[in-house]
């Protein structure tokens, strides 16, 4: 009895615990809160731009878009679908030209990758250089993406992505681990694979951020 009393007094609840630890309960809750609200909007971000990508070339400008409304949820501004579909429009104004060189390249790589398994010398090789060209393509489109903001130009975006994908390797590679994800996704359960976008979005804008404070 006295040891059951003794666990009992020793346990504290969760607002004894942050008055301990010089948190106010209110703000406690209002941390989590705030991190489950980001976490839903990152989700319902990846809805809007699974469907504004639905043009194929449009990716780019999609992805900019949900970039974008992260980037001001996290900033506390006021956004909703509204300015997503205002940021798709002005960044589809030069990114459908993006995403349609881009969906050029990817298509001459992925020939070049499978001409190169077809049993050709050195096609593991040239398989491989093939692969990571594809990989490093679609990271440099994000990282683009990431830092678009309205009236900038795409070529200006794409160049400077370019240089930050190879001098920011780590960077780079946890993006390159959040199209895994997203694949891994849409592999087990297609579905999952749409919410899961929101989340590389949200990566897309922590290793740009990292980067300008690593800089």
């Amino acid at each position: 009895m006295a040891q059951a009393r003794t666990k009992a007094l020793g346990r504290k609840e969760p607002r004894e615990s942050a008055l301990a630890n010089g948190v106010s309960p209110a703000r406690a809750e209002s941390r989590a809160w705030g991190r489950f609200a980001l976490f839903s909007e990152c989700l319902l971000t990846g809805v809007w731009i699974a469907i504004a990508s639905l043009g194929v070339v449009t990716c780019p400008a999609a992805f900019a878009a949900g970039c974008r409304h992260l980037r001001r949820g996290t900033a506390h501004e006021a956004g909703g679908l509204r300015e997503f579909a205002a940021d798709f429009r002005a960044a589809l104004r030069g990114g459908w030209l993006a995403g349609l060189v881009g969906w050029v390249l990817a298509a001459m790589v992925w020939v070049d990758v499978q001409a190169a398994g077809a049993g050709l010398p050195g096609g593991p090789l040239v398989g491989s250089v093939g692969l990571a060209a594809l990989i490093g393509l679609a990271v440099t489109g994000m990282r683009a993406a990431a830092t678009w903001t309205p009236g900038a130009g795409w070529r200006a975006l794409l160049t400077d992505a370019g240089r930050r994908t190879v001098r920011d390797p780590a960077g780079s590679f946890l993006l390159v681990a959040g199209l895994a994800v997203v694949a891994l996704s849409g592999w087990f359960v297609a579905p999952l694979a749409v919410p899961v976008l929101g989340a590389v979005a949200a990566a897309a804008l922590a290793v740009e951020t990292r980067y300008r404070h690593h800089r």
